[in-house]
């Protein structure tokens, strides 16, 4: 063999070695990520049936605000955070779920039903809603004041509904598209409201300006209870299984509360470090975005679109 012969065969080899490791790294990286909100819930499979456009289709605005991974981790963040403020709310997760054991396993299966709400075949979406919904009619108990709740009551269902999307779009404004238009902020808020409604919502915002209104009118409600403190402590305390994904869950948390209103974040106690918090953790959250979205080449809302294109047999 030639001496070029022999160079390019050792270039070649090498540059196979690199493909392998770059794929190595992709998936292991993406595999840590994706532990982090899947695990909890039925399994859905977004790749069938093909041509089935689910509930919205890949033209809505939700399937756009809902792609980027880094943002909706940490609008979920915030999202459990403010709906701890709610005591009727809190009182149905603090006596009907494993929350103070299993924290993570509660985001994730709230990243399960927003995913498969938005991205799943239309009976997958379909299911997801029934199941909660059934869930929900079992929940039902007593406040140690004597304030009776009910998970299924429509005026707190449209306060979880509400604390969620206005999270997610804040996270989307923050760390994917600031600019995104008034208009479109409008329409995903009313393409989102159907869930609500099909949960059993009543009165749901279906706008910015409604959204802004309705958390205002909101606040005398709210309360920083020890039951809510409790919630804070357990969620800073939570580590992620993997070693490896720790720093870049603590980046996440922080994330999460950053994005919380300023009066909400007062409440929570998280008020005296807000400016250090906004300085490290917004640059940091820029940083790690690119990174994630390289490693998720296979995530929901790819193999959603793929199912949307593909002809049906």
């Amino acid at each position: 063999m030639s001496d070029q012969a022999s160079q390019h065969s050792q270039n070649v080899e090498r540059g196979g070695l690199a493909r392998r490791l770059v794929t190595r790294v992709r998936s292991r990286l993406a595999n840590g990520v994706t532990h982090l909100t899947t695990g909890s819930g039925p399994t859905l499979d977004y790749s069938s049936p093909p041509g089935d456009p689910g509930l919205f289709g890949p033209d809505a605005i939700c399937w756009k605000i809902h792609a980027d991974f880094t943002a909706m981790m940490a609008g979920g963040i915030s999202a459990l955070l403010l709906q701890a403020l709610h005591p009727l709310a809190l009182a149905g997760v603090w006596d009907h779920s494993s929350f103070r054991s299993d924290i993570l396993g509660r985001l994730r299966r709230t990243a399960t039903f927003i995913a498969g709400t938005t991205y799943g075949s239309r009976n997958d979406a379909l299911a997801l809603i029934e199941r909660v919904r059934q869930i929900h009619l079992g929940v039902t108990g007593t406040l140690p004041d004597g304030r009776a709740y009910q998970a299924s009551d429509p005026a707190l269902l449209t306060w979880v509904h509400v604390a969620e999307v206005s999270s997610f779009m804040t996270a989307h404004l923050h760390y994917v598209n600031d600019a995104l238009p008034i208009a479109e902020q409008d329409q995903y808020f009313a393409e989102t409201a159907r869930i609500a409604e099909m949960l059993g919502a009543v009165d749901i915002p279906r706008s910015r300006a409604e959204i802004d209104a309705y958390l205002l009118g909101m606040r005398p409600e709210l309360e920083s209870s020890s039951r809510t403190r409790e919630v804070v402590r357990i969620l800073m305390s939570a580590r992620p299984p993997s070693v490896a994904m720790r720093p870049a869950g603590t980046l996440m948390l922080n994330a999460g509360i950053d994005l919380l209103p300023p009066w909400a974040q007062d409440m929570l106690g998280f008020d005296a470090l807000a400016g250090m918090r906004r300085t490290l953790v917004r640059p940091g959250v820029k940083l790690v975005a690119p990174v994630i979205r390289w490693a998720l080449t296979n995530g929901v809302s790819k193999r959603a679109r793929r199912r949307v294109a593909a002809s049906r047999l």
